[in-house]
């Protein structure tokens, strides 16, 4: 169960680690709301993660020829949510510019949204299904884990490296968000990270 463990964390950090395009939305995301928005996105990135390395060690082998032809499919798609992401910050940002009030009294996504769209952001990125794809390619079943014990250890490990590193995005979010409360500062932050995520959504889409 150790090497499961150690498995796990290992792939959890290194899907993980590598800070693109859900990455800067979720630092983003959480400037522009609250901590608790942002860390319940982040379990949502960290519950992705956790799903796929558990269908890694239960797939085997056999999972991989299904993964890999949904690559580039899933890879239009998640760049185009991306870019839908980036227009719906821009203008909203925009038009709460030209509204006092609207910048008074925002209406930011609730923590229950915030976890269901960055799970299913993340569950639609290509770089993750070919992350645990290789995993199972590289060994059968991921990490080495043959009982339902060593499955459920890669599984949690896997999951808790990713939720730790994204909660630490999301806290980094928080402290810029803390930095720059005022309307001008919050503009130019939501501005910012449209531009960001856009502009990572098309590299991912020009492949």
């Amino acid at each position: 169960m150790r090497a499961a463990l150690v498995a796990g964390l290992l792939a959890g950090y290194g899907v993980a680690v590598p800070v693109g395009a859900v990455g800067a939305y979720l630092v983003a995301l959480t400037a522009r709301t609250s901590l608790r928005t942002g860390a319940c996105a982040a379990l949502g990135v960290a519950a992705a993660d956790g799903l796929y390395a558990l269908l890694a060690t239960l797939g085997g082998s056999g999972l991989a020829p299904l993964l890999e032809p949904l690559a580039g499919p899933l890879r239009t798609v998640s760049a185009l949510v991306l870019l839908a992401l980036a227009a719906r910050t821009a203008v909203t940002a925009l038009r709460g510019r030209r509204s006092t009030a609207a910048l008074a009294a925002p209406t930011p996504p609730g923590p229950a949204r915030a976890f269901l769209t960055l799970l299913g952001i993340t569950l639609l990125n290509p770089l993750t299904v070919l992350f645990f794809a290789a995993l199972v390619l590289g060994g059968g079943r991921a990490g080495g884990a043959s009982g339902p014990l060593d499955r459920a250890a890669f599984a949690l490990a896997a999951f808790a490296a990713s939720a730790s590193w994204h909660l630490l995005l999301a806290s980094g979010g928080a402290l810029l968000g803390r930095a720059l409360t005022g309307p001008r500062g919050r503009l130019l932050t939501a501005l910012g990270s449209a531009a960001l995520v856009g502009r990572l959504a098309l590299r991912l889409l020009l492949g």
